[in-house]
């Protein structure tokens, strides 16, 4: 399985940006992708997660109703929409797989695959 994210930068305070995250390999359907993020010295965040074989939604409720998890119908390409962004979003964001939909919104280490990040600086 290879993640490849994209679409990181800087933005200011209130700003919008949206990742994108290109799947390659076998996923397992059942599976659940999802973002998480990483303060340099900090533990990981898990922050929304999506069942790519039904579209049920997960968030964290630190950006539950300013971010917005999807997939394209082909399940390849993931996004994460970001609005209203915040100073304290600023991090490094990771497309992820895993087989705790729920939890890993919670727990940022229940994930099996990991790409290698694309870097959100909001000021």
């Amino acid at each position: 399985v290879q993640l490849v994210e994209s679409g990181g930068g800087s933005v200011q305070a209130g700003g919008s940006l949206t990742l994108s995250c290109v799947a390659s390999g076998y996923i397992d359907k059942r599976n659940c992708m999802g973002w998480v993020r990483q303060i340099a010295g900090e533990g990981r965040e898990g922050i929304a997660t999506i069942y790519s074989g039904g579209g049920s939604t997960w968030y964290h409720g630190s950006v539950k109703g300013r971010f917005t998890i999807s997939q394209d119908s082909a399940k390849t390409t993931l996004y994460l929409r970001m609005n209203s962004l915040k100073l304290e979003d600023t991090a490094m964001y990771r497309c992820a797989i895993t087989r705790f939909c729920s939890t890993a919104t919670i727990d940022g280490d229940l994930y099996d695959y990991w790409g290698q990040g694309t870097q959100v600086t909001v000021s």
